[in-house]
């Protein structure tokens, strides 16, 4: 079995101590160990950062530097997606038809960026008086990026590009449970041309490698993708040490079903919302609100299709859903399902936990009639177990969607142009397709309200988060007024 150590200073490190195991979902193969990176090795890497952010060898590097290293970091990423491609399927057990869909994409956040990074322009503000403002964006520092296992190299890539065509040095710790991709990313960089210690790649577990990081007062900021408790972990001492967090904490995505839109594509479009990844990312379509005109055709039509995809071995071309991450995930599912039957909660297909050959981490695709204030409906489950809401109106489709705590993601299916825009406006989310769902773009801003999270990634907001503001104000023209002038106020004698 292989180990994959971290990533710092431009070269792979003595394997720690204590190791952590890598496990394949869908076999339960052991695959790899990673490091359990302790604290007192947390903190030379930090300190390590530092000091590369300090030399100005890449934080003061010209901005066509910048945009190079990132296209030929690009340019290689995509040269070598089929191993990446194997890599994300083996340690995640999504279908490999997924991530040959995916992850061909990845590259063009690293150019978007690059993109950035030569084009983004400074300001003069209209300042009063002969004064020239002008205002220069300057990196940040060293950054920490806690980035998930469900789009493991998706996410950190996203968050990776903005940070260091910014600027900033970038400490990166990739989930324990699907790091491998991840700590690839170091070498590839590296061949890119980027100065080493500018990206460190640091493993472990988040209960630990990832808090030490987070609560050093050397770093600048922290980007975060996961749960709501990680954050609540983290915030209070970021708060203390007045560091910036950016939080993408998760979300719980109505798909929101009109009668002007066709029963054969809105199933189609439920499937795709809801199923993709297992249910496991942070906008699948886990509350799928039908109109009652509609209703039944609709779920008659949906259920039979749900029973036929095709659950299986990810490395199976044929293969539409995939394993779960850990058993942990099996029984998170289980137990929702139990909840919503007490609840009074009926289930149209699916509800248990299955395999593939005796082995793996599976959960049947599951659909479950609701009420909109059940447990099912309101709080996030991260698998493939969907809430089923009949709704009589547009206006009750609207107030369902906005009765949760999250507000990340929702999509509108209608035909009717009036509606779609209205329904749009009025749903309380960062993100709301029409006609659409999982669309995702460099740059289109990614983010939600609420419990869903603080700041975005993707787009120029994300690109400006990794940076801070700096006015030079120039007088060239203005006499000022010195301190040692005769003052003729009675008030002063």
């Amino acid at each position: 079995m292989r180990h994959q150590s971290n990533w710092v200073d431009g070269a792979y490190q003595t394997p720690t101590k204590e190791q952590i195991l890598v496990i394949n979902p869908a076999t339960e193969a052991s695959i790899a160990t990673i490091d359990s990176t302790p604290l007192e090795t947390v903190n030379s890497i930090i300190s390590s950062s530092l000091q590369n952010f300090s030399t100005g060898v890449w934080s003061r590097a010209d901005a066509s530097a910048r945009f190079a290293v990132l296209s030929r970091a690009a340019n290689l990423l995509r040269s070598r997606l089929p191993e990446f491609v194997a890599l994300e399927t083996e340690q995640t057990g999504r279908p490999i038809r997924e991530m040959r869909a995916q992850l061909p994409r990845i590259p063009e956040w690293l150019e978007y960026f690059a993109s950035l990074a030569r084009t983004h322009e400074g300001r003069v503000t209209p300042f009063k008086g002969p004064v020239v403002n002008t205002l220069t964006r300057l990196p940040l520092g060293v950054v920490v990026q806690i980035t998930p296992w469900n789009h493991p190299l998706l996410i950190a890539t996203k968050k990776i590009a903005a940070a260091l065509a910014a600027g900033n040095s970038v400490i990166v710790k990739p989930s324990e449970s699907a790091p491998l991709s991840v700590l690839e990313m170091g070498k590839l960089f590296q061949e890119a041309g980027l100065p080493d210690g500018t990206l460190q790649i640091v493993s472990g577990y988040g209960r630990e490698t990832g808090k030490y990081l987070c609560e050093s007062p050397l770093i600048a900021k922290i980007d975060l993708t996961g749960g709501l408790g990680t954050y609540k972990a983290i915030a209070p001492t970021a708060s203390a040490n007045l560091i910036p967090i950016t939080a993408e904490l998760g979300g719980k995505a109505p798909v929101c079903i009109f009668p002007s839109m066709s029963i054969e594509k809105g199933v189609r479009a439920a499937l795709f919302a809801s199923f993709i990844a297992s249910g496991q990312t942070c906008v699948t379509g886990s509350r799928l609100l039908i109109h009652t005109d509609i209703y039944d055709e609709f779920v008659t039509l949906l259920g039979s299709r749900t029973i036929k995809l095709r659950i299986g071995p990810p490395t199976d071309d044929r293969t539409q859903v995939g394993a779960v991450i850990s058993q942990d995930s099996v029984k998170r599912c289980a137990t929702f399902v139990s909840e919503a039957i007490a609840e009074g909660g009926r289930i149209l297909c699916g509800g248990k936990p299955t395999n593939v050959d005796g082995k793996g981490f599976f959960f049947e695709p599951t659909l479950i009639e609701t009420k909109a204030t059940s447990n099912l409906a309101c709080n996030e489950v991260f698998g493939p177990v969907i809430a089923l809401i009949r709704c009589e109106s547009e206006e009750e489709i609207i107030s369902v969607a906005n009765a949760t705590s999250f507000a990340l993601g929702a999509s509108v299916w209608t035909n009717d142009f009036n509606q779609a825009h209205r329904v749009a406006q009025n749903i309380n989310a960062g993100i709301v397709w029409i006609n659409g769902h999982h669309l995702n773009d460099p740059s289109s801003p990614w983010g939600g309200f609420e419990e869903s999270g603080l700041g975005k990634e993707n787009g120029l907001e994300a690109f400006e988060s990794y940076t801070r503001v700096k006015s030079t104000i120039i007088n060239y023209g203005q006499e000022p007024t010195w301190f040692d002038e005769e003052v003729t106020d009675a008030r002063y004698g």
